[in-house]
């Protein structure tokens, strides 16, 4: 057997896990520790017979080390070295290694707390710090304190901040194994701000292949770059003698097997593969590494609910993953598709997956456990309590949590499936209508990649992709094949994990909406016309233009992003308000809403039917409460502004008249616009019983409605202080303006105020008028607060031009003693 660089720290790890019952291991990429350390624990004493598991983040890696060991054993896979990962297993009676992936754990530890037949938990590529690991780790640790304290647990990872994990381990011992690296040439290429990745990732190929031996690595960030770089490398035109081998977990067995396999004698291969490269999985025959930098990762966003697949910078941690890929067999070279200044700010680790991901199976799983509080466990980062409060909000609404935060039996059972609550759910519900294999074909669409998305169809609707899985036929326009068998392989399994015959599947495509208005009762979506729609959460969502779904009245919005003020729908099936009615009736809410409706100035009385935000039902109501219309007018009033209200010009003078005491007496009405607003119910409520609308309002008389704010004596000595009118020397009776409360206006000809010596008052005596002097045109020629000065300094000069104007009039010499006159001259 090779000697690999792990081989020297497994006497002492060995040693260490007779002694501890936990342990950390750190070992460079490609030191061999996957492959080399559950074998070197196999024979072990303390195991006493029972097994090991070995947790891989990812199914290709999983099945890639069972192989990898039981070949080293001589064996086929499934002997003492098997595998266990979603849709596939191969273990046998004698396996006592089985490499597992992370969610396969949980349901171990759900159906056996203790796990009775498990020595040794390995939680290998740990730094990668998924969701399952985490609760994975948290879940054993419980056990080993209460049920088992003979259980050992090792954790393991190629870059780790081991403090942290070893203290949570109980100050764990950590063993390092130095390994063996070659030397790695580092060439970092710049890129332009506007420039795409694809084309630089191509000109790395080409200059690689110019100058570097072995086979080429290159590091995507999904699928989609990597089809699009493989055309481009078809494009430009490859040697015959070089392979082009896509790498990621959705493609089928045979594809992800001759990426991994040692290039055939005299060809060269381009593997061009997502971060499952990065870690336990050992691609061979690579001497060059090209890393885009870019990595996808899944955001979740308890703003919205919705998760969203985000392309980010790779972390220090990850780049060293990468970049150790090609120096495991002999010295290799690493192109670095960014600049040594962006290098240096590239942060040290990845975010761990428990801080931004969908918590809902998170908090299910714990609910199984028996967890309401994530508190109760060890955690090396503990879900956030927003996001987590969320999933268990969701979770009830489901029905899979009670009032009390336990799990139910309709959880339980969604929580036995392993599929995401959302689905198990959606399943559950469909049985008893008679359509559990749609909704298991439905389940298996979901969980794989869309069939059509690389076809450029622009049809987001689900049921196509159900019509494309029943299909006689694999040829279909621009289908994924590989992800239609899957879907079809996964459909067929969830139909024997609920006991649905194969041979019972509905017909009824149409039923997909409300099956996925089950899994998604959230993102229930009701048609605002263009394309536009509102989600019961209440955000907003839009289909792409000339979608044939745009023209639906309701639709369940499964697949959107939670860009903006509307997310953009990408998979939707449409669905009937009749069935929303009847399968959410109990969700359906019952109000009765009085309330201003501006377009037709008035109040209106509905009575609606309402799902969350979406109001499904709506009709007239002719019984409203008073009060309540009373309410909404007065709403209205203060929406439209008090200008909606008849102002008459008694009702204005009124208002400034009370004003005006107010300012000379703050025990009185304040009758600012402000104070009314903010008191509009006590002066105006009383008033608007059987009124609804703008045109009944016109019926008011306000001045009447103004006097009831006063007492019999302020009414008195409103007339006594502030009359509405002043007798003038010509014995008019002139209208006060009382608009500016510090300072009444007089309005009147000069003509006719002849003869009076003193400026009139008002508030008995206390406050003089401001006298507007007008001409015969009744134009101001003067403004005063003192008559006798007038006369006295400033007349005469007033009088010259006057007399200019208006010869014809009267224009006497002593205004002290001339007649008053409201006309051209005095009457003879």
């Amino acid at each position: 057997m090779i000697e690999l660089p792990i081989d020297s720290a497994l006497p002492s790890l060995v040693d260490k896990l007779r002694d501890h019952s936990n342990v950390v291991l750190v070992a460079p990429p490609g030191a061999g520790k996957t492959t080399r350390v559950p074998l070197a624990l196999l024979e072990e004493p303390w195991l006493a017979g029972r097994k090991i598991l070995m947790l891989e983040p990812r199914r290709l890696a999983a099945r890639s080390a069972a192989r990898f060991m039981a070949a080293s054993l001589g064996e086929s896979v499934g002997e003492r070295v098997g595998y266990r990962v979603r849709l596939d297993s191969r273990v046998g009676p004698k396996t006592g290694i089985e490499v597992i992936t992370e969610g396969v754990l949980t349901r171990i530890l759900q159906a056996d707390p203790a796990l009775e037949d498990v020595g040794l938990v390995i939680f290998d590529e740990f730094h990668e710090r998924s969701l399952q690991a985490d609760l994975g780790l948290a879940l054993c640790l419980q056990s080993q304190s209460f049920l088992r304290e003979d259980l050992r647990l090792l954790v393991m990872s190629a870059t780790l901040d081991t403090e942290p994990v070893a203290a949570l381990l109980g100050n764990a011992p950590v063993i390092q194994s130095e390994g063996r690296i070659y030397p790695v040439e580092t060439q970092y290429v710049e890129r332009s701000r506007d420039e795409s990745i694809e084309p630089l990732v191509v000109r790395a190929i080409q200059q690689s292949l110019q100058q570097d031996p072995g086979d080429i690595l290159v590091f995507l960030p999904g699928a989609g770059e990597i089809g699009r770089v493989e055309d481009r490398l078809v494009e430009v035109g490859l040697d015959k003698q070089v392979m082009i081998c896509p790498l990621y977990g959705n493609l089928s067995q045979d594809a992800q097997d001759k990426a991994i396999a040692p290039s055939p004698p005299g060809t060269r291969k381009v593997v061009l593969a997502t971060s499952i490269a990065e870690t336990s999985l050992t691609v061979e025959g690579v001497r060059v590494v090209v890393d885009s930098g870019l990595m996808r990762v899944p955001r979740f966003s308890p703003r919205t609910g919705m998760t969203r697949l985000e392309t980010v910078m790779v972390s220090r941690a990850s780049a060293d993953q990468r970049r150790g890929r090609a120096g495991r067999l002999a010295p290799g070279k690493c192109y670095r598709l960014w600049t040594r200044q962006e290098d240096l700010r590239l942060l040290p680790q990845g975010t761990p997956e428990i801080s931004q991901a969908d918590l809902v199976p998170l908090a299910l799983e714990l609910a199984a456990w028996g967890i309401s509080d994530p508190a109760e466990l060890s955690w090396l980062d503990p879900p956030p309590k927003g996001a987590f409060d969320q999933a268990c909000a969701l979770l009830r609404q489901l029905g899979a949590l009670g009032g009390d935060g336990k799990i139910t039996s309709h959880g339980r059972q969604m929580a036995d499936s392993g599929l995401h609550p959302r689905l198990a759910h959606m399943i559950v519900q469909a049985i008893p209508l008679g359509y559990g294999g749609l909704a298991c074909e439905l389940a298996a669409i979901l969980s794989e990649r869309d069939i059509f998305r690389a076809s450029g169809m622009n049809d987001g609707d689900i049921c196509l992709r159900v019509e494309a899985l029943r299909a006689d036929t694999e040829d279909l326009y621009g289908v994924d094949k590989a992800a239609l068998r899957r879907a079809r392989t996964e459909a067929k399994h969830w139909k024997r994990v609920f006991q649905i015959p194969l041979n019972n599947e509905s017909s009824e495509i149409s039923a997909s909406g409300l099956l996925l208005a089950f899994a998604y009762p959230d993102r229930i979506a009701q048609g605002r016309g263009g394309g536009r729609y509102l989600l019961r959460n209440g955000r907003g969502a839009a289909l792409a233009k000339d979608q044939p779904l745009a023209e639906e009245p309701y639709l369940v919005a499964v697949e959107l992003d939670d860009q903006g003020a509307e997310g953009r729908i990408f998979l939707a099936a449409p669905v009937e308000l009749s069935n929303l009615m009847g399968c959410f009736r109990e969700q359906v809410e019952i109000e009765s809403v009085v309330a201003w409706d501006r377009s037709a100035q008035a109040v209106r009385a509905r009575k609606r039917e309402r799902l969350g935000s979406l109001i499904l039902k709506e009709v007239n109501m002719t019984d409203a409460n008073p009060e309540a219309t009373v309410a909404a007018l007065l709403d209205g009033i203060l929406e439209e502004g008090l200008e909606i209200l008849p102002w008459t010009k008694a009702a204005r003078q009124f208002q400034y008249r009370l004003q005006f005491m107010h300012r000379q007496n703050p025990t009185w009405p304040d009758m600012s616009e402000s104070v009314l607003k903010d008191r509009l119910f006590e002066w105006l409520g009383p008033h608007l019983y059987g009124l609804r609308s703008r045109e009944d309002l016109q019926s008011l008389n306000l001045v009447p409605i103004f006097e009831a704010m006063l007492s019999w004596e302020q009414r008195r000595e409103l007339d006594e202080s502030a009359p509405t009118h002043m007798h003038v020397p010509s014995g008019q009776r002139i209208p006060i303006d009382y608009s500016v409360p510090e300072s009444p206006v007089l309005a009147v000809r000069l003509q006719e105020m002849f003869g009076l010596a003193e400026t009139p008052m008002i508030c008995r005596g206390r406050v003089p008028l401001t006298l507007h002097l007008l001409s015969p045109a009744h134009r101001p020629v003067q403004v005063t607060r003192d008559l006798a000065n007038f006369w006295r300094e400033t007349y005469f000069e007033v009088r010259k031009d006057l007399k200019g104007r208006y010869p014809k009039h009267y224009w006497p010499d002593d205004p002290w003693n001339a007649i008053p006159t409201n006309r051209v001259r005095p009457r003879g």
